[in-house]
């Protein structure tokens, strides 16, 4: 039997600021989104053409304050052609939060606290 993971999700306090900024730090659009007739919810999935990998973020309207991540260390992981140029653009938007020089990677965080990993591609 075979998996094919498809997506993870995230849930946000701020859906349209959790939007810019994954498409400005990631290049990640929206696809698709699921609106419910009561408005309680709405979840948005995004996507690049570089996988068919998604990522769900969802936005509760009763939930009134910022998330408590707690000691979760769960994060996700991106890779890129350009290191260098991504890692001047995260920290010209000041979202990285930890660099890691001997392994060669580096963090961003996005606007509700999830920490971003950021890698190079490997050759």
């Amino acid at each position: 039997m075979k998996f094919k993971m498809v997506h993870n999700n995230l849930n946000v306090f701020n859906l349209e600021r959790s939007l810019e900024f994954y498409d400005k730090a990631l290049g990640l659009r929206e696809k698709r989104r699921i609106t419910p007739a009561d408005g309680s919810f709405i979840i948005v999935y995004l996507g690049n053409d570089q996988s068919d990998y998604e990522l769900e973020l969802s936005w509760l309207r009763d939930w009134e304050k910022p998330y408590d991540l707690g000691d979760n260390e769960f994060h996700l992981a991106f890779t890129t052609e350009n290191y260098e140029e991504a890692f001047k653009k995260h920290s010209d938007m000041g979202c990285v939060c930890f660099v890691n020089e001997a392994m060669g990677i580096y963090f961003i965080e996005d606007p509700d606290g999830y920490w971003l990993e950021v890698l190079p591609a490997r050759k």
